[in-house]
């Protein structure tokens, strides 16, 4: 490999934001934000909005958002209400 032309290749917490969730990962990605780990050591932290731990394909809870009814309105008109 050449050197001085990849990203630097280090430790970084990943928490999701909606279950408080997080796991300590290798990233290439930089953030100003840090955060201590359970091992008392110091990482960068990356908040993420759904990961594996909320995603309802994992978790296997289905959720609806419903804006302005348009889902009452739908199960209303092919009748599966």
């Amino acid at each position: 490999m050449k050197k001085d032309i990849h990203p630097e290749y280090h430790e970084v917490i990943f928490q999701d934001v909606s279950t408080d969730f997080a796991f300590l990962t290798r990233s290439t990605i930089s953030t100003r934000e840090k955060t201590t780990w359970t091992d008392g050591k110091e990482y960068p932290l990356v908040k993420v909005e759904v990961s594996s731990h909320s995603h309802s394909f994992y978790t296997g809870k289905q959720k609806i958002v419903d804006t302005a009814g348009r889902v009452d309105r739908f199960r209303r008109k092919y009748g599966l209400i």
